[in-house]
C-alpha cells in the first residue's frame, strides 16, 4: 500500500468555490433542456404518431440527465476555462505568503496552500478567517481590527504584530512575528465585493534585522572606544555626531548632547577655522587634508590635535557634511617626547600668532601658511595656494608689486634691512596691508624647495583710520585756533569801530549829511561782527547760553521758518519722535544749525525734492550701528536732516565741515556755515556727520547728549565774607526791549584794556554817563592804580587775555585785597574759555566783544545793582 501523502489528504487549494458552477446556473440549464423537448414533442406529435414520440422522449428524457449528472461533477462546462485563469491560481497556490479571500459576510471563498499551511488546517472544516483566528490574540487584536475596520471603508492597510508563539499548532516553540496585509477588490461577475488577506512569517527578516543593529551597535561601540576621536558635521558646520572619546578631550557630555547644537566655530580655538574653510573639494569630488590647530575644551583649554579631515562637494559644487579624525598631540609614543612637545608648542605659536605668516620661495610663490593668513586672504588664498603654485604677490596692489620684487631679491640676497611696504588689498582698497619681508638664515632654494624669505603681514586699516583721523582732528585744531586768533583781534578792531560809531552818532542828528555814512559804518561792523561770531562758533570759543531742550517743540517753532526758506517747490516733513529725551543746548545756535542746514539742502535741489527732518532717541547699546569710530557710546537724540538732491561727492565729503570751503560760485558763499554747525555741535558736547550719495541726496545726523537732571543740592550757610556763586547778565541787549533806562551812574570805574582804541572808547563811554573811570593798560598797571586809590573802586571792567597778567588773574589778585570786588570780564572768546580757571566761589558780569556804549553801560549798571 503507498504511502499517503499530504497532497492526497487534500487537493490543491484547500477551497474554491468559484471553480464549481452554482445551483442558479444547473437550475437555468436544466430549464433549457426541458423546454426543448417539450418544443420538439409539439411539433412531430401530429405526424409521426404517439409511439414514435414516447420512445424520443425517453431518449431525450436520458440525455438530459446524463447531461445535467455531467454538469453537477463538472465533467461538462457552459464555458471553457481561460488559460490566464489557470496561470492565475497557479501563481497563487505558489505563493510562499497565506492568501485567504472572504465574502461580505466573512465566509472562506478561496485559501491557497500556504495559508493552510501557516494556520495548521488540514480540511475545508479546519479553515478561519484571519479575524476568526487572531481577533482574540492580545498581541494581534488591535492590528486585525484595524485592519478589519480600514475594509469596511474600503481602505487598504497592513500591520505587524509579534506572537509569543507560532499560529500552527504543533509548531517548535518561540517568538514569531507576522505581517498581514488586507485589501478588497471586485469580482465583474458578482455584485459584492471580495476580502483578500494575506499573512507571512517574517520572523527570519526579523532575525535579520537584529542581527544587523546588534553588528551596527558593536561598530559604534569600537568608534566610540578608538584610541582617536571622530566627528562629522554638516555642511553649515554644526557638528551631527561626535564619538566618546573625542567628547571625553572636550568635557562634552554625551547623555546631553544634541546633534547639531554645537558647531566647529564653537570647538576649534584661534583662527584654526580659517584652516579648516580652506579645505575645499572640487565639484563632485572629496578631499582630504592634515591640519594642526587646537580644540577648546568645555573648561576653556587648548587641547592640541591634528586634523585627518575630508569634506566633499556636490556636481553643483554645493559644500556637503565632512568626517574628520582626530588626534590627540599631547598622547602617543613618540621615540622622543621632547621632540614631540616642540613641535606641538611651534604649530600652536604658528597658527596664534596674530600675525599672518607665509614663507615663499625665491620667485614669490607661497609654500605654505599659518591660519590667521588664510583668515586675512580667504579670498585669494586657501590650502590648495601651494599645490596651484599662487604667487604672494597677488595679495598686492598692482602699483606696489614692484616694492615688494625688490624686498624679496634683498631677502634672497639675505640682506637685512628691508624696509616694510604698506600697500592695499586689490579688490578693496580701504584696506590696507603692511608687508614686513625677512630674510632665511639658513635655508636653500636651488630648486625652489624651500623657503627664501618668511612674510609677515599685518592689516593696518585702523590705524590709518586712526591716523587720518588724528590728522584731520590736528588740522581743524590748527585750523580753529588761527580762527580763534584772528576773530579776537578782529573784536578787537570791530568793537573800537562800533563804539566810535557810537560815539559820532550821539554828535550827529540824523538830518545830518554825514549820519547815513556814520549808519552805514557801524551796519557794516555788525556784518562783520557776524563773520566773527562764526568764526569763533567753528574754534568753538563763542559765548554759548545752554539750557534744557525738547526738539519737539524747537522743531515745531522752526518749522515755518523752515518752509518759508525752503520754498514751495520743496516738500518739507518732520519727524518727531516719540518720547524724546531732553537736551541741554543754545536754542539760538541750534535754530541756526537746523537754517543753515535746511539752506544747504535746498541748494542742493534747485529744481525740487524733499527735505525730512526726523528725531529718535539712540541708546547707548545702538550707537555701533552707525559706525562712527570717533563717536562715544553714551545715549543721545539724534536729529537727521534728510534730502533727495544732488549728492556730494566723496572727495568733497572729506572737507565739507573745514572753514572756507565752498563750492558755491564766488560771493555766493563763505564757507563757513558747517564749519559754524560744526563748531556749535562739538561745543555743545554732540556729534555731527554726513552720509551721502551722488545722484541720491544727503542726510546730517546731529547726535546731542541726552540731559540728566541732577538732584538739586543742599545749601548750606557759607562762612562771613565767602560770596555765592550767581549768574552773569546774560543777555545785555535785554535792556534795549525795557524802553528808556537810565543808565547813568557815579561809581568809580576801573576800565582795564590793552588795545588802546577799545580802551579809549570804552572810557568815554563811561565818562559820558557820569561815572569816574580810571584806566590802565595791563594787569599789572590795574593793580598799582587800585593800591594807589587804597582799593576805592566800586567796579573792574577788565579783558581778558592781557600780557603781563591776564584777567582772571588780576581777579584772583583783587579778591586778596578785597572779597567782594565787582567784576566784568571783556572777551571775545566764549565765557567757559576761561570761566574754568576762575575760583568756584567767583562772582563776576560777562561782556562778549564786539559790544556797542550801550551795552557796555548796560552791564556796569545791572552788575552795580546786582
Amino acid at each position: 500500500m503507498a504511502k499517503e501523502t499530504r497532497n492526497d489528504f487534500y487537493p490543491v487549494p484547500i477551497v474554491d468555490q468559484a471553480a464549481r458552477p452554482d445551483a442558479i446556473t444547473r437550475l437555468i440549464i436544466f430549464i433549457v433542456v426541458l423546454t426543448v423537448a417539450a418544443i420538439v414533442f409539439g411539433i412531430f406529435r401530429e405526424r409521426l404518431g404517439d409511439p414514435f414520440l414516447m420512445g424520443m422522449l425517453g431518449v431525450l428524457a436520458m440525455v438530459g440527465v446524463g447531461y445535467l449528472f455531467a454538469t453537477a461533477i463538472g465533467f461538462v462546462q457552459i464555458a471553457p476555462r481561460s488559460p490566464a485563469d489557470g496561470l492565475s491560481k497557479a501563481f497563487v497556490d505558489s505563493m510562499s505568503q497565506g492568501l485567504v479571500l472572504t465574502d461580505a459576510k466573512g465566509r472562506v471563498v478561496y485559501a491557497n496552500r500556504a495559508y493552510a499551511d501557516m494556520t495548521g488546517a488540514t480540511t475545508a472544516t479546519d479553515l478561519k478567517t484571519v479575524e476568526g483566528l487572531l481577533s482574540d490574540v492580545p498581541e494581534a487584536s488591535s492590528t486585525i481590527s484595524q485592519l478589519a475596520s480600514g475594509l469596511r471603508d474600503g481602505e487598504a492597510n497592513d500591520g505587524e504584530f509579534r506572537l509569543a508563539q507560532s499560529i500552527r499548532p504543533g509548531a517548535a516553540p518561540g517568538a514569531r512575528w507576522y505581517r498581514v496585509r488586507a485589501r478588497a477588490f471586485t469580482v465583474p461577475s458578482q455584485r459584492q465585493p471580495l476580502n483578500a488577506w494575506q499573512l507571512a512569517d517574517i520572523s527570519p527578516e526579523r532575525a535579520e534585522q537584529e542581527r544587523f543593529f546588534l553588528d551596527l551597535q558593536q561598530a559604534i561601540d569600537h568608534l566610540d572606544h578608538a584610541p582617536a576621536g571622530f566627528f562629522s558635521a554638516d555642511q553649515d558646520g554644526r557638528i551631527t555626531y561626535v564619538n566618546a572619546t573625542l567628547a571625553e578631550w572636550l568635557g562634552i557630555d554625551l547623555a546631553s548632547f544634541t546633534p547639531g547644537a554645537v558647531t566647529l566655530d564653537e570647538v576649534v580655538a584661534g583662527d584654526g577655522m580659517a584652516l579648516v574653510r580652506s579645505v575645499k573639494a572640487d565639484p563632485g569630488t572629496t578631499r582630504n587634508a592634515v591640519i594642526d590647530l587646537d580644540l577648546a575644551t568645555i573648561a576653556g583649554e587648548a587641547l592640541p590635535v591634528r586634523f585627518m579631515h575630508r569634506v566633499s562637494a556636490s556636481r553643483e559644487g554645493v559644500n556637503g557634511p565632512t568626517r574628520t579624525i582626530v588626534l590627540n598631540r599631547t598622547q602617543g609614543e613618540d621615540s622622543s617626547a621632547q621632540l614631540r612637545a616642540s613641535e606641538v608648542r611651534f604649530t600652536r605659536f604658528f597658527n596664534s600668532t596674530p600675525m599672518a605668516i607665509a614663507g615663499v620661495d625665491h620667485n614669490g610663490r607661497i609654500l605654505r601658511t599659518n591660519a590667521p593668513f588664510l583668515s586675512l586672504f580667504s579670498s585669494v588664498v586657501d590650502r590648495d595656494a601651494v599645490d596651484r603654485k599662487v604667487r604672494l604677490d597677488t595679495v598686492i596692489h598692482d602699483r606696489d608689486r614692484a616694492a615688494f620684487a625688490a624686498a624679496l631679491e634683498k631677502a634672497h640676497q639675505r640682506q637685512a634691512d628691508i624696509a616694510p611696504i604698506d600697500t592695499v588689498m586689490p579688490d578693496n582698497e580701504e584696506r590696507h596691508m603692511r608687508f614686513y619681508v625677512n630674510a632665511v638664515a639658513d635655508g636653500s632654494d636651488a630648486e625652489g624647495a624651500e623657503e627664501a624669505a618668511i612674510v609677515y603681514a599685518v592689516e593696518t586699516t585702523e590705524q590709518k583710520a586712526l591716523e587720518n583721523q588724528m590728522a584731520q582732528s590736528q588740522k581743524m585744531q590748527a585750523v580753529g585756533q588761527l580762527a580763534g586768533g584772528i576773530a579776537h583781534d578782529f573784536n578787537n578792531v570791530l568793537t573800537a569801530i562800533i563804539m566810535a560809531s557810537d560815539l559820532l552818532l550821539t554828535n550827529h542828528r540824523p538830518s545830518d549829511p554825514s549820519f547815513p555814512d556814520i549808519m552805514n559804518i557801524k551796519q557794516n561792523a555788525n556784518r562783520a561782527a557776524s563773520l566773527v561770531r562764526q568764526l569763533l562758533a567753528f574754534s568753538r570759543k563763542q559765548t554759548l547760553r545752554p539750557e534744557v531742550l525738547s526738539l519737539t517743540d524747537v522743531l515745531a517753532d522752526l518749522r515755518t521758518l523752515v518752509a518759508r526758506l525752503v520754498g514751495n517747490s520743496i516738500k518739507l516733513k518732520i519727524d518727531h519722535g516719540r518720547d524724546l529725551w531732553p537736551v541741554r543746548a543754545d536754542i539760538g545756535q541750534f535754530e541756526q544749525v537746523v537754517v543753515n542746514l535746511a539752506v544747504n539742502a535746498r541748494d542742493a535741489m534747485p529744481d525740487g525734492g524733499d527735505l525730512m527732518i526726523r528725531t529718535k532717541n539712540v541708546p547707548a547699546d545702538e550707537c555701533k550701528a552707525y559706525g562712527y569710530r570717533e563717536m562715544v557710546p553714551a545715549d543721545y537724540v539724534v536729529v537727521e536732516v534728510e534730502d533727495t538732491g544732488s549728492g556730494i561727492a566723496p572727495e568733497v565729503l572729506k572737507k565739507i565741515f573745514e572753514p572756507f570751503f565752498t563750492t558755491k560760485e564766488v560771493g555766493k558763499g563763505t564757507g563757513l556755515g558747517l564749519s559754524m554747525v560744526y563748531g556749535i555741535i562739538k561745543q555743545t558736547g554732540g556729534f555731527i556727520y554726513c552720509d551721502s550719495e551722488v545722484g541720491k541726496g544727503t542726510v546730517f545726523r546731529i547726535f546731542l547728549p541726552r540731559h540728566v537732571a541732577k538732584p538739586m543740592p543742599v545749601e548750606e550757610p557759607k562762612a562771613d565774607g565767602e560770596i555765592a556763586v550767581t549768574a552773569a547778565p546774560k543777555q545785555p541787549e535785554a535792556a534795549q526791549a525795557n524802553g528808556a533806562k537810565d543808565l547813568s551812574g557815579s561809581a568809580t570805574v576801573l576800565l582795564v584794556e590793552d588795545e588802546d582804541a577799545v580802551r579809549m572808547g570804552g572810557v568815554r563811554a563811561l565818562t559820558s554817563r557820569g561815572y569816574t573811570v580810571h584806566e590802565a593798560s595791563s594787569g599789572v598797571e590795574a593793580l598799582e592804580i587800585f593800591d594807589e586809590l587804597k582799593g576805592q573802586i566800586d567796579i573792574v571792567v577788565s579783558d581778558v587775555v592781557m600780557p603781563e597778567m591776564d584777567g582772571p588773574t588780576l581777579l584772583g589778585e583783587l579778591r586778596k585785597r578785597q572779597p567782594d570786588i565787582r567784576f566784568v570780564f571783556v572777551s571775545g572768546y566764549a565765557e567757559d574759555a576761561f570761566a574754568k580757571n576762575l575760583p568756584a566761589d567767583a562772582q563776576f558780569g560777562f561782556l562778549p566783544k564786539p559790544f556797542s556804549l550801550k551795552q557796555l553801560a548796560t552791564v556796569v549798571k545791572e552788575v552795580l545793582e546786582g
